[in-house]
């Protein structure tokens, strides 16, 4: 009787989100545009790096921790 509830759920999750990130790229774009020359640029570009590195470092510490808790729990968690 529900079975409908997830498909339009997720669908409408898609369709909201997928909105709300165009426009919000589209209106960091547009100020990027407004924006006073390549310093700024630079300056955004060195921090969404420093970001993403950041990201993969932890991620990768979560990897780690993962399989340790795993291996201390008894579980097998060799790769085939």
């Amino acid at each position: 009787m529900m079975d409908w509830f997830p498909t339009v759920f997720i669908v409408f999750k898609t369709l909201v989100l997928g909105t709300g990130m165009f426009f919000a790229i589209k209106w960091h774009y547009d100020q990027g545009r407004k924006g006073k020359g390549q310093e700024k640029r630079s300056a955004v570009l060195r921090t969404g790096v420093k970001v993403a590195a950041v990201f993969v470092l932890v991620l990768l510490a979560l990897l780690f921790l993962t399989f340790r808790f795993g291996r201390m729990l008894g579980l097998d968690l060799t790769l085939p």
